[in-house]
């Protein structure tokens, strides 16, 4: 009966000093905001990742019909090179998702229309290597800013999209997010860009 007493009476004594113990809160107080820190950690990677990968996509797009406005005329082979030389700026990303397109517009001078000359769109595999196809519809109208609607004109218009993937995809998404950009540009050393066999301008 005695020992029982005792015993009761050290519980009791115990009480105010589990009250009075802060040994563990620490470790609570870790348990709590290690889920928020992981979030806001793999959070900070995943945007930051994805705003690299959008500047690129814009210098891609620049890239390319820069590079396409230089020339007097433009064939197939040029057109390879042009992708692939555009597809290394993402390097050390992987060009798989990348989708581009390279058109000359023609602005019409009766209704400042743009109208499609000819285009080509690309895709680039994980090693950097393009396969071509047919582009925008020849003739079909593309909508330009108002600034650059100058009747009986030409313009090189480029268009890439690149659909980027978050390794984690604990803010964005496994999905990902598709990413997009234009570039406009007016050949330089003619009034127009061939795409051979042309010779010529043409105004479809």
């Amino acid at each position: 009966m005695k020992s029982k007493l005792n015993m009761w009476f050290r519980a009791r004594r115990s009480i105010p000093d589990l009250i009075g113990d802060r040994s563990a809160v620490a470790a609570i107080e870790f348990a709590l905001i290690v889920p928020i820190m992981l979030v806001m950690f793999f959070g900070t990677v995943e945007m930051s990742s994805g705003v690299a990968v959008d500047r690129k996509v814009t210098l891609v797009a620049r890239t390319l019909s820069d590079l396409t406005s230089q020339s007097t005329s433009v064939a197939d082979t040029d057109m390879t090179n042009f992708f692939t030389a555009s597809g290394a700026i993402l390097t050390p990303y992987s060009p798989t998702p990348t989708h581009a397109k390279l058109s000359e517009l023609y602005v019409d001078p009766s209704t400042l229309q743009a109208r499609v000359q000819w285009s080509k769109s690309a895709t680039l595999d994980s090693s950097g290597n393009v396969t071509l196809a047919a582009g925008r519809a020849v003739s079909s109208i593309v909508a330009i800013p108002s600034q650059l609607a100058v009747g009986g004109t030409y313009l090189i218009f480029s268009e890439v999209s690149y659909l980027y993937t978050p390794t984690v995809g604990y803010v964005m998404g496994h999905a990902g997010v598709n990413l997009s950009d234009v570039a406009y540009t007016r050949p330089r050393q003619s009034t127009c860009v061939f795409y051979s066999p042309a010779i010529a301008c043409t105004t479809l």
